[in-house]
């Protein structure tokens, strides 16, 4: 994704949930748990996209620092442009209750508005 967004000339940004462990993010730009780092290969240095985790060099507000993100921390990944791109759901949302009863009887629910 993040090559598809750059190779389309726009800006990948990925979106972090700060709360998880192995997360290495300048915390004085966290915002309700959660921080947006431009991922583009202009504003890092040193950028690795592997399987598990999201390392790579950039400045904030002048200053160098190493950002470090597990791969599960990922919430979504995006381009600043269009605003495209995907969510990952989180693992541990709840399954549909099974027994929760069904209104559905397979016909369509339109009615007049008058």
């Amino acid at each position: 994704m993040h090559e598809w967004i750059s190779d389309n000339g726009q800006t990948p940004h990925i979106v972090v949930d700060t709360s998880l462990d192995g997360v290495q993010v300048p915390a004085e730009h966290i915002k309700e748990g959660k921080i947006i780092l431009n991922i583009s290969h202009g504003a890092t240095s040193h950028l690795k996209i592997a399987n598990d985790i999201v390392e790579f060099g950039a400045r904030f507000g002048g200053a160098p620092r190493q950002v470090s993100v597990p791969v599960s921390a990922v919430l979504g990944i995006y381009s600043r442009e269009t605003g495209q791109g995907m969510i990952f759901g989180s693992e541990d949302q709840p399954d549909p209750d099974p027994d929760a009863p069904k209104d559905d009887n397979g016909r369509p629910k339109l009615r007049i508005v008058k």
